[in-house]
This record gives C-alpha cells, sequence and structure tokens, in this order.
C-alpha cells in the first residue's frame, strides 16, 4: 500500500512539474515570440515592405511561432503531440481546397504589395474595369470610376491580365487627328494648327509637338497632332485643343469633312 501511495505521489509531483514546465515554456515562448514578430515588423518596415503586408505577415509569424509554442508545452506535458500535427496538416489542406479562389486573390494580392505596379491614387486599366485606386488589400483592390462609382476588384483577376498605368509616368503624349478636305491648302492647315498649339501653355517645350500628315483618307487629308503634357494636364488640354482647333478651322474656313460615298446610278435599258 505505501509503495502504491509513493508512487502515486512521484507521479503527481512529476505531472505537476510538467504543467509548471509547459506554463514556464509557454510564457517564455509566447514572450520570445512576440519579440521575433515585432523585429519581423521592423526589419520589413526598413526595407519598405507596405504596411498592409507588414501586417498580415508579422500576424503569419506570430501564428506559426505560437503554434510551435502551445506543440512544445503540450509535449512538456506528456501528451504526444504527432496527432496534433496530423490533424492540423489535415486542417490545412481542407482549408486550402475550400478557399482556393480566396487563397489565389491573397497570392496575388502579396505580388501587388511587393512589386507595386501601381500605388494608392493611381489611374489604372486592370482586371476588365478602369479607375482611380483607393486602396490595396491582400485579397482585393479598390478603385473609384470617373463617375465616382466604388469598384471592388479581386487581384487574382488584376494579375492575370495586363495592367495599364496611366499614372505612372510624369508626362504623358496627346495622339490627336484632324481630317481636312483634299481641297485646302495643306500649308495653311499646318500653319493654323501650329498657331492653336502655341497657344496652349501646358503643352511640353520638348519632346517637340509633332504635326504630320498621316494618312490620304477616303474622304478627308488626316494630320495627326501629338503634343506633350505633364499627366495631370493630360484631359483639360485634349478637350482645349479639340475646341480650340475647330473654332480656327471655322474662322479660317478651313473644312472638316463628312465620310462620302459617291453613288451612280445605272438604267437598264
Amino acid at each position: 500500500m505505501e509503495d502504491i501511495i509513493n508512487t502515486v505521489q512521484a507521479k503527481g509531483l512529476q505531472f505537476v512539474i510538467n504543467v509548471v514546465l509547459a506554463i514556464v515554456i509557454y510564457i517564455i515562448g509566447k514572450v520570445v515570440a512576440r519579440s521575433l514578430t515585432n523585429f519581423s515588423k521592423k526589419l520589413m518596415e526598413n526595407k519598405g515592405v507596405d504596411k498592409t503586408l507588414q501586417s498580415f505577415l508579422g500576424n503569419l509569424i506570430y501564428a506559426l511561432l505560437i503554434t510551435v509554442v502551445v506543440l512544445a508545452a503540450i509535449g512538456r506535458l506528456g501528451i504526444p503531440t504527432t496527432s496534433f500535427v496530423a490533424i492540423l496538416g489535415a486542417a490545412g489542406l481542407a482549408i486550402g481546397f475550400a478557399l482556393q479562389g480566396s487563397l489565389s486573390n491573397f497570392a496575388a494580392g502579396v505580388m501587388l504589395l511587393i512589386f507595386r505596379p501601381f500605388t494608392v491614387g493611381d489611374f489604372i486599366e486592370a482586371g476588365g474595369t478602369a479607375g482611380i485606386v483607393e486602396d490595396i488589400s491582400i485579397f482585393h483592390t479598390n478603385m473609384r470610376s470617373g463617375d465616382n462609382k466604388a469598384i471592388v476588384v479581386p487581384n487574382a483577376r488584376i494579375t492575370a491580365g495586363t495592367i495599364l498605368n496611366v499614372s505612372a509616368k510624369p508626362t504623358r503624349r496627346i495622339d490627336m487627328t484632324f481630317g481636312v478636305s483634299y481641297a485646302d491648302d495643306l500649308k495653311k492647315v499646318r500653319r493654323v494648327i501650329e498657331e492653336v498649339i502655341a497657344t496652349e501653355e501646358r503643352i511640353l517645350a520638348e519632346p517637340a509637338v509633332t504635326i504630320a500628315v498621316a494618312e490620304l483618307a477616303d474622304s478627308s487629308v488626316n494630320f495627326i497632332v501629338r503634343p506633350w503634357v505633364n499627366t495631370s494636364d493630360y484631359w483639360p488640354v485634349l478637350y482645349s485643343l479639340n475646341e480650340k482647333m475647330k473654332i480656327r478651322f471655322d474662322e479660317e474656313g478651313i473644312s472638316i469633312p463628312f465620310p462620302q460615298r459617291d453613288v451612280h446610278l445605272l438604267q437598264a435599258g
């Protein structure tokens, strides 16, 4: 009887010691996990990683470290951890299949935040839509259309196709085409276009404006006009030049012909 009591006491004492050690492992492990997470966030901040990505990766690192700490504490209690690892692996696989679409959006979001093909405030065409980028999150990108509609695009759709970033460069070229009649004096037309261009102060001196006869079309002689402007001035200058060109053409008697087709009627007889 005394041997049984001694054995129970010894095992009880050992269990208490294991519980205390497990608690100590968990507390110390938690402190170490938090310290390593903060260190990793600081390192990412110094490397210029996006804040959204910093937060997500920091939380992911902390969750993985805490999982290791909990398994170590459980192992200290004498509970086999192999089954826990197997359960976690199976659960992770099941979750991966269930969230396959979300995981693809997540992976695309990480790529967008790392490589930064666009930033908040840029006007882009991507994912089958266009608008100003307002927010880039892990799973989707928020955009605002020109008529102030909110657009939410899954990141996977953006990275799956071509991304056109209109705001990426400081300057843009305006491509314009003006058709004039075959009866008009081409030298006069060129002079008028040059004079209109000279009145627009927002057009850059370099690169020089291109003015050339691009095509002898069916109903008109087509001039291409390609001035360079600051990106922010693109639309205002485009609208202004269209209006100014029409007014000057009217004042100078330069016609902008409509498409024409000659129809010959043959009389059967």
